[in-house]
């Protein structure tokens, strides 16, 4: 049986060029396995129920090696896993080195294993790069005071006679959490503010 596997690193990527690829290969929408998770290990749900439905002789399509995943020891072990332990043959599409069906002789495996590592190597490298995009990315942000996370929601300007209410046992939490639209955690936060700016005057 041929099987296609596709990885997109976040719900909002399209998988579209990846499925058009395999299903080019006549491979079956039923057949296609799909993750939309980071390339970082092989613990995805589809990764996973694909592995176990593989029997010997079958073959794994793949666009790229990059959409195997971009963690160099997990793609080597995974790839060994595969074809060594598993008799499983795999096609990267993108590179047609990459395909064990092709010369299973002693130069063809060296030249296959070569270009796994490097390409391997490059997926890896191109996670940390991206990752360090991002992190100089936000860092250059919040210089620029950019803020991140939910924005914090002011209490009311009555919020000081709220309390004083509720503190005299005028009004329940309720009451306060329906007169000043908080949620109950944030209240008490916006309440810790209040009183260590009164200690402060």
């Amino acid at each position: 049986m041929t099987y296609g596997y596709c990885r997109v690193s976040t719900t909002e990527q399209n998988e579209a060029r990846q499925m058009d690829a395999l299903a080019g290969l006549g491979i079956p929408t039923a057949h296609i396995y799909t993750d939309k998770q980071s390339g970082k290990d092989f613990k995805r749900p589809a990764w996973l129920a694909l592995v176990k439905r593989l029997t010997p002789g079958d073959l794994v399509c793949v666009h790229s090696i990059d959409r195997l995943g971009r963690n160099y020891e997990e793609i080597q072990h995974w790839w060994r896993v595969l074809t060594k332990e598993k008799s499983i043959d795999i096609m990267v599409i993108s590179t047609p080195l990459l395909d064990t069906r092709r010369e299973k002789n002693l130069v063809g495996t060296f030249l296959s294993d070569i270009v796994l590592q490097i390409l391997s190597f490059v997926a890896e490298n191109e996670r940390e790069n991206i990752h360090k995009r991002q992190a100089e990315g936000i860092a250059a942000a919040k210089a620029r005071g950019v803020s991140f996370g939910r924005p914090t929601k002011k209490p009311p300007e009555n919020f000081a006679e709220v309390v004083k209410q509720w503190e005299r046992g005028k009004i329940t939490i309720n009451d306060v959490l329906t007169q000043t639209g908080l949620k109950q955690a944030t209240f008490y936060n916006r309440l810790r503010e209040l009183r260590a700016g009164k200690k402060k005057k």
